[in-house]
C-alpha cells in the first residue's frame, strides 16, 4: 500500500498542535485531555518521522542512479533493502492509521456457559475456562473469579470473571461465540463420540469510562446459593443478584461477604451495559468485523476442539492445529490468537487502502 504524503503531513500538523496547546494549556481538564492525546499520537507520529525518512532516502538514491557513474551502482545496490523496510514502514504506519476498536487495551470480563450437551457441556466449558486461566496466567494477566454455578458432573453451568492487565480485550475478544466439542465422554461405555457445546463471552472493561446507574433502576435481592458444592455455596443469604429493570440485564455474585458481592456485581454489570452501550454505538464497526473474522455471535460455531483427531480448528479463518493438549494448556491458544489478529489487520489495512484510491 501507498499512503499519500498528505496524509502523512496531517497527521504530524496534529501532533505538533497537541504539543503546542499542551504548553500553554492552564486548564487542568484540558491539560490531561491533551496528555492522553499526545500520548496516543506519539507512536504514530515517530512511525510517520521513519517513513518519511525512509523515503527521502529512496529519493536521494533515485538522484544518485539518474546522476550515472560509480554511486549509481552503489545506489542500485542499496536499494533492495531499503524497499524492504519501506514495505514494512509502511504497513507499520497503515496499521497505526486504520480505525481500530478503542477498547484494544482495555481489561476484560470473561463469560464461559455450558451450552447444548448436559454435564458434557458443564466439563467442557470448566476446561475452557481453564484454557482462559492458564493463558492469562502465561501473559502475566490477573483473573479474579466473581462469580460461578458449578456443574452436577464438574466444570461449570457458568462462570464470570474478571482478566485484569494491559491489551486483555484486544487479545480476547475474538473468543466471543459458541465453541463445540467432539469427544468420548467418560460415562459413555460404547465409546461413542459426543458433541456439545459452550459460550465465551469477552466484555471490555475500560477504567476510564463511566456508566451512569440510577439506584432506581436496581433491584437487588439476596439469597442463599446453591450448587454442587465448593466455594461458591454458603450457608446463609449473601449471595447478591441485581437487575438492572430498564434493560432486563441480571447479575449475581455468590462469595461468602454479601457487600463484596454486591461490589463484584456491579462492575459486570458495568461492563455488559457498557457492551451494550459499544454495540449500538458501534453498528458499523461490528458489522465490519463480522465481514472480517465473523461477528462472535453466540448462535455462531467459531471453534471445534476435537479429541479423537487431537485437532482445534478455528472456522472463521479455517486454521487447523493438530495440537489441541497445548491449545487447552493455554500454551498454544497465541497461535490461534495471533492468526485471528493477523486477519483482523490485513482487512483494516485493506479498507484504509481503498481509501486512499
Amino acid at each position: 500500500m501507498h499512503i499519500p504524503s498528505a496524509k502523512l503531513e496531517q497527521v504530524l500538523d496534529r501532533f505538533r498542535e497537541v504539543e503546542a496547546r499542551m504548553s500553554a494549556a492552564s486548564d487542568g481538564a484540558e491539560i490531561v485531555r491533551l496528555s492522553r492525546e499526545h500520548a496516543e499520537l506519539r507512536p504514530v507520529a515517530e512511525a510517520v518521522e521513519a517513513l518519511a525518512r525512509g523515503r527521502a532516502e529512496r529519493a536521494d538514491l533515485d538522484e544518485m542512479i539518474a546522476a550515472g557513474g560509480e554511486m549509481a551502482s552503489l545506489a542500485r545496490e542499496e536499494i533492495p533493502e531499503l524497499e524492504q523496510r519501506l514495505t514494512e514502514l509502511e504497513r507499520g504506519v497503515g496499521l497505526l492509521l486504520a480505525p481500530k476498536d478503542k477498547d484494544e487495551n482495555a481489561s476484560a470480563i470473561l463469560e464461559v456457559r455450558a451450552g447444548t450437551g448436559g454435564d458434557e457441556a458443564a466439563l467442557f466449558a470448566g476446561d475452557l475456562f481453564r484454557m482462559y486461566q492458564r493463558y492469562a496466567a502465561v501473559r502475566g494477566w490477573r483473573l479474579e473469579v466473581e462469580d460461578a454455578s458449578e456443574g452436577d458432573a464438574g466444570g461449570y453451568k457458568e462462570i464470570v470473571a474478571s482478566i485484569t492487565g494491559d491489551g486483555v480485550f484486544g487479545r480476547l475478544k475474538f473468543e466471543s461465540g459458541v465453541h463445540r466439542v467432539q469427544r468420548v465422554p467418560a460415562t459413555e461405555a460404547g465409546g461413542r463420540i459426543h458433541t456439545s457445546a459452550a459460550t465465551v463471552a469477552v466484555l471490555p472493561q475500560p477504567e476510564d469510562v463511566e456508566i451512569e446507574i440510577n439506584d432506581a433502576d436496581l433491584r437487588i435481592d439476596t439469597y442463599r446459593s446453591s450448587g454442587a458444592g465448593g466455594q461458591h455455596v454458603n450457608k446463609t443469604d449473601s449471595a447478591v443478584r441485581i437487575t438492572h429493570l430498564p434493560t432486563g440485564v441480571v447479575v449475581t455474585s455468590s462469595e461468602k461477604s454479601q457487600h463484596q458481592n454486591r461490589a463484584k456485581a456491579m462492575k459486570v454489570l458495568k461492563a455488559r451495559l457498557y457492551d451494550m452501550q459499544r454495540s449500538q454505538l458501534d453498528a458499523e464497526r461490528a458489522e465490519a468485523r463480522k465481514s472480517q473474522v465473523g461477528s462472535g455471535d453466540r448462535s455462531e460455531r467459531i471453534r471445534t476442539y476435537n479429541f479423537p483427531q487431537g485437532r482445534v480448528t478455528d472456522h472463521r479463518i479455517n486454521l487447523t492445529l493438530y495440537a489441541l493438549p497445548k491449545v487447552l494448556e493455554g500454551e498454544d491458544l497465541d497461535v490461534l490468537v495471533e492468526a485471528l489478529i493477523a486477519e483482523d489487520q490485513a482487512e483494516r489495512l485493506a479498507a484504509l487502502e481503498q481509501e486512499f484510491q
